[in-house]
């Protein structure tokens, strides 16, 4: 007899959110995929990226480290950043492997397939593109900004997003992991500076419009100054919508868990404030919604409680009948 095959599940994201969505993930018996940005332009991978001409590693990196089933020794080492006064200020040691072995192959995504042996990853990791690609912004005044990195700081509401050059080739494998998933995962992420870069890269977006595969969108904890200052969970989702010119998602998960005062104060410094999830708005939209406390609270830190957003991804999968998990 022979064994039944893992579910499909592709994970599409970049930022913190990602590796600490698969970090849960992988615990369960998924064949993941995860398909990560290459707009990165700041820090170490925007300097890796100027002087090698490489796509930039960071994101790729933190996936890879969450993925891998290695020593905790290995990972940290992989992880490690440089404190130095020289040129190795800031970089970390991921992301100089991964630039060396972009270097010796040639080739972004045959260098992430060898480091990803060598760190024993489950499942996969693609970025959207094989090469690099820059993330520009018009905002509502009709100004261009250019720059992932700088986005989020021009002081400006942001009408779209869009990616540059104008000719940017998918990687095959990557609209193969689409085509053949049995669920899609959007987020969490920035939304238009981690989420969007992915879905606009030609190609991906119309596969995962077009995927028969159930699409779920889990919903940021809290709203980004420069980038959803204010934004609601439907808000977030018309954001996606508007720029794929197709209402696709199937499921948004949304946070129903009250954030301690204070620590929702110490946000208020930085203008970011619990997202809230507009039930009527959202299911007027056609989507279910799964509510529940996803919250984890590391050093004063907001961040998705791993375990129990896997959970709810995997009964996505194991629950067929919608109405099952409701």
């Amino acid at each position: 007899m022979k064994k039944a095959k893992d579910p499909k599940v592709v994970i599409i994201g970049g930022g913190t959110g990602l590796p600490v969505l698969l970090r849960g993930l992988k615990t369960y018996p998924l064949d993941i995929t995860a398909i990560v940005t290459v707009a990165d332009d700041g820090g170490s991978s925007g300097r890796l990226r100027d002087d090698l001409n490489v796509p930039p590693p960071g994101d790729i990196r933190n996936v890879m480290a969450a993925l891998s089933e290695v020593e905790p020794l290995i990972e940290q080492m992989f992880q490690h950043r440089f404190e130095t006064s020289n040129e190795l200020s800031g970089h970390s040691l991921g992301n100089l492997i991964l630039a060396a072995f972009t270097s010796i192959t040639g080739d972004f995504v045959h260098a992430i397939q060898e480091m990803s042996r060598v760190l024993n990853v489950k499942g996969k990791v693609l970025p959207s593109a094989n090469q690099s690609v820059v993330l520009n912004a018009e905002m509502e005044d009709g100004t261009i900004v250019s720059g992932e990195s700088k986005i989020p700081f021009s002081g400006k509401k942001i009408k779209r997003v869009f990616l540059t050059p104008g000719t940017i080739i998918p990687v095959s494998e990557t609209i193969r992991a689409i085509r053949e998933a049995d669920l899609i995962v959007i987020g969490p992420g920035s939304l238009y500076t981690s989420i969007l870069p992915n879905l606009l890269v030609p190609e991906i977006g119309k596969e995962v419009s077009s995927s028969k595969a159930r699409k779920v969108y889990i919903c940021n904890l809290m709203t980004q100054a420069g980038e959803t200052l204010n934004f609601t969970a439907a808000d977030h989702v018309k954001a996606i919508y508007d720029h794929l010119h197709d209402g696709f998602i199937d499921t948004v998960i949304v946070n129903n868990e009250q954030v301690p005062q204070e620590i929702e104060a110490r946000y208020e410094e930085e203008m970011a404030k619990p997202v809230i999830f507009d039930f009527e708005r959202l299911s007027s939209m056609g989507l279910q919604v799964i509510e529940d406390k996803i919250i984890s609270y590391y050093d004063g830190v907001i961040r998705h409680d791993t375990g129990k957003v896997a959970e709810i991804i995997f009964s996505l999968i194991s629950k067929p009948n919608l109405k099952e998990i409701e």
